[in-house]
């Protein structure tokens, strides 16, 4: 979904506009995003704010393949097209009324987020319109890689790092986020004619894709599903280890966004790994309840 812009003749955006705009993006990440909203509450407010406005870009970005069924190829392109053309006007220090952007002017004053990261973003959200199937793992950590990993590198600018090493750690938690969103949907996307999970898996496990499309849970898919949650695991595992490696201030908030989306994979699990029927996901209270003890252990990080 592109929001309607307009260049202002004015050299500057008044605090009222940016004030606005940051309280758009925070309710676009209310509604659409409560664990990442959840988490994201306990930084400080100048840190929470870009993380919202951050957040708010890869969602209306992704909404563009969202509403292909309503629209041809050609107008997504044209409608990513336009974010980039858009976006590049920002980085340029021009001024775009729109909620969006006008908080990401404002963000990138004190956050330096290279401008290729949103950029990767946009081609990897441009690869659903084209890429149904992916033969590899390989070939689905670059997808995973643009669309998960650079919001990770994304936000680690905001978040504050001490080592040049912590962004492979983001990277990695951005592989296990998106596997654990692909674990979650499989049923969802198999409906819309996409599979993620790579051919060379489905076939190490005898699972077919007309048994996919079927949604049939047998032996041959929870042993499938057995290696994927594993390997998601192996990467949440690998991404914690850059997490002491962040400013104090933001270390509770990736440990309980880390901890709280690898759940979802123990949830997948207790519903005998049906996906194609139940969504597997971490209600309020739930999240509530593991947050005073994840408090305690990033406090000693």
């Amino acid at each position: 979904m592109s929001l309607p812009v307009a260049q202002s003749s004015s050299p500057l955006i008044s605090r009222e506009e940016i004030e606005r705009a940051y309280l758009y993006c925070r309710q676009t990440a209310r509604t659409h995003a409560k664990s990442f909203y959840f988490s994201a509450r306990f930084l400080p407010r100048h840190k929470r704010r870009a993380i919202y406005a951050i957040y708010a870009l890869c969602r209306h970005v992704d909404d563009a393949v969202d509403e292909v069924a309503a629209g041809d190829e050609s107008e997504i392109t044209n409608t990513i097209e336009q974010w980039k053309n858009d976006l590049d006007r920002v980085y340029l220090g021009e001024i775009v009324h729109s909620p969006i952007l006008v908080a990401w002017r404002d963000m990138l004053e004190h956050y330096p987020i290279k401008q290729e990261l949103p950029f990767e973003l946009m081609q990897g959200v441009l690869m659903d319109t084209h890429t149904k199937r992916y033969a590899t793992w390989a070939e689905l950590r670059v997808y995973c890689y643009r669309v998960a990993s650079v919001v990770g590198l994304m936000s680690s600018e905001v978040f504050g790092y001490t080592k040049l090493e912590t962004l492979a750690h983001a990277e990695s938690l951005g592989y296990a986020m998106q596997l654990t969103n692909i674990l979650r949907d499989i049923g969802e996307d198999s409906r819309a004619n996409r599979i993620y999970i790579p051919q060379e898996d489905l076939q190490r496990f005898g699972y077919t894709e007309s048994e996919l499309m079927r949604g049939e849970v047998n032996e041959n898919f929870r042993h499938l599903m057995n290696f994927e949650i594993e390997r998601a695991r192996s990467l949440y595992r690998e991404a914690e280890r850059g997490i002491p490696l962040l400013n104090r201030e933001a270390r509770f908030t990736v440990l309980l966004a880390a901890r709280l989306y690898a759940k979802i994979l123990d949830k997948i699990e207790h519903n005998d790994y049906d996906v194609f029927t139940r969504r597997a996901h971490l209600n309020f209270v739930g999240k509530l309840r593991y947050s005073p003890r994840l408090w305690r252990e990033a406090r000693r990080l």
